[in-house]
C-alpha cells in the first residue's frame, strides 16, 4: 500500500478492539504507519512477528496494542526488552497512555536507578514487565522476578541489544520464558544472529519488511560536509544560527560531548549532554528539558541513537561520525520520524572519504558532499571503495538479510 493510500487508512479494520479503538481516537492516532498497518492484524490474531522497520517507524505501537489486547482477551502477562534505559522509559510511557486509564499496572526494571521501587513493582502483580536485559537478570538472580507466567514475549530493537552485548542475557532470558507464548521481535537491521534467534525461539514467525534493512528515513535530507578538523567548530557555529530549531548533535565520546556542550552553550544557545558519564536521572532531566524546548540542543554520544523519542527534532548533526557505521542509520532516524521530514548533516574530515562512501553503500544512496563554505564537491565514481565498512573490517557484524524463517506464502499477508 502506497504513502498516499495508507494517508486514507485509519486503525478500523485491524482488529483493534473497540476500547482501545477509543483510545487511539482519543490520543489523536488517526492513521497507521506501514508497520503498524502489516503488523497489527497479524499480532493481534497471535501469531509471531519478526517486524523490520527503520527507527521512527512506529513500532512502538505497533507491538503495545496487540499485547494490550492479548491480555485483555486472553489474560496474558506481557514481557517487553529494550537496549536502553531511555526506550524502557519511553515504552512504559506509550502504555500507560494507552490502557493507563483501563488500570494497567506495569514494572519498570532499568539499571542505573534504585532497585527497591522496582521490586515494589514487582510484588503489585503487574501486567507487563518492561526491562533491559541486565537489570532483569540480576532481579531473577535475586529471586525477586519469576517469568513463568509471560504470554506474550516483545523483543524490540533486537539488533541494538545485541550491539551492546546483550546475547547471553537475551539466551538466558528466553530459555526462562514459556514455551506456550507469543513473539514478537522487532529490528532495523536483521543480522545472522537475529535470523538465528527467530529460528531457534519462535513459532513460524511472519517476517514483515516494511523498508529494506539499513534504509534511512525517506523523508530526510542528507548531506556531508568535508572540511578539515579545525573548521568543524565555526561550521557548527553557522549552522546552529541557520537551523532555529531543535537539534540533536552526536559527538562519537562522551568526553567530546561534554566540551562540545559547553562550547555550544558558550555560542549562546541552551544545551544538554547525554552519555554514560551522566546518572540515570541527569539524563532523563535532559531528556525531559530537551522534549519541552528548555534544551534547544542535545549532545549526546551514541546512547541516544535510538534512546531518544522526541518529535519534530529538525536537525540532526552528526559532529563525529559514527564508530560503527551502520549506526549512522539510527541516529538519523531521530528525525523525519512518522511521516514528518527532517534533516542530517554529517561532518567527515577528509580522510573519511572510504567511509563516507561505505556509509552511501550501506543506505543505498549518494549523498551530496560539500566544501564548509556549501560548495558541492564533485566526486568521481571511483571513490565509491566496494571494501566493506571499515566498522566491519574491525569485526563488527555485517548487515545481511535473511529469509531464513517462515514459509514465503505467509510474507504477503
Amino acid at each position: 500500500m502506497s504513502r498516499e493510500e495508507l494517508s486514507t487508512q485509519d486503525f478500523y479494520g485491524l482488529g483493534i478492539a473497540p476500547t482501545l479503538l477509543e483510545r487511539l481516537d482519543a490520543l489523536g492516532f488517526k492513521h497507521p504507519t506501514p508497520i503498524q498497518f502489516k503488523a497489527i492484524p497479524i499480532a493481534t490474531s497471535g501469531e509471531d512477528v519478526v517486524g523490520i522497520a527503520q527507527t521512527g517507524t512506529g513500532k512502538t505501537l505497533a507491538f503495545s496494542i496487540p499485547l494490550l489486547q492479548q491480555m485483555s482477551a486472553k489474560g496474558k502477562k506481557g514481557l517487553i526488552l529494550l537496549p536502553t534505559r531511555e526506550l524502557a522509559t519511553q515504552v512504559v510511557e506509550t502504555l500507560t497512555k494507552l490502557a493507563g486509564p483501563l488500570g494497567l499496572r506495569t514494572a519498570l526494571l532499568i539499571g542505573g536507578a534504585n532497585v527497591n521501587p522496582q521490586i515494589k513493582q514487582l510484588r503489585a502483580k503487574p501486567h507487563v514487565i518492561v526491562a533491559t536485559p541486565g537489570r532483569l537478570i540480576d532481579l531473577m538472580d535475586q529471586k525477586q522476578v519469576k517469568l513463568d507466567q509471560v504470554g506474550v514475549l516483545i523483543l524490540d530493537e533486537a539488533d541494538r541489544m545485541l550491539d551492546m552485548g546483550f546475547a547471553p542475557q537475551l539466551k538466558r532470558i528466553l530459555v526462562n520464558v514459556p514455551e506456550d507464548r507469543q513473539t514478537m521481535l522487532f529490528s532495523a537491521t536483521i543480522p545472522e544472529q537475529i535470523a538465528s534467534i527467530a529460528r531457534q525461539y519462535m513459532k513460524k514467525p511472519l517476517r514483515i519488511e516494511v523498508a529494506p534493512s539499513g534504509t534511512t528515513a525517506e523523508l530526510v535530507d542528507q548531506e556531508v560536509y568535508m572540511v578539515p578538523k579545525d573548521e568543524k567548530i565555526p561550521l557548527l557555529a553557522r549552522l546552529l544560527k541557520e537551523y532555529k530549531g531543535t537539534v540533536l548533535v552526536f559527538s562519537r565520546t562522551k568526553h567530546g560531548a561534554k566540551k562540545l556542550t559547553q562550547l555550544i552553550r558558550s555560542m549562546g544557545h541552551s544545551s544538554a549532554e547525554m552519555h554514560s558519564n551522566r546518572s540515570q536521572a541527569q539524563r532523563q532531566e535532559a531528556l525531559k528539558g530537551f522534549s519541552s524546548g528548555r534544551y534547544r540542543v542535545m549532545v549526546a554520544t551514541d546512547i541516544a541513537s535510538r534512546g531518544i523519542d522526541v518529535k519534530n527534532i529538525e536537525l540532526v548533526l552528526n559532529y563525529d561520525l559514527p564508530d560503527q557505521l551502520e549506526d549512522y542509520v539510527h541516529r538519523i532516524g531521530r528525525t523525519g520520524r512518522a511521516g514528518r521530514s527532517g534533516k542530517a548533516i554529517s561532518f567527515a574530515v577528509p580522510e573519511q572519504k572510504n567511509d563516507i562512501a561505505q556509509i552511501e553503500r550501506l543506505i543505498r544512496a549518494t549523498l551530496p558532499v560539500k566544501t564548509s563554505s556549501g560548495e558541492l564537491i564533485e566526486r568521481k565514481a571511483s571513490q565509491v571503495s566496494d571494501r566493506a565498512p571499515s566498522s566491519q573490517r574491525r569485526g563488527a557484524r555485517p548487515q545481511r538479510r535473511t529469509k531464513s524463517w517462515g514459509p514465503k506464502r505467509r510474507q504477503s499477508r
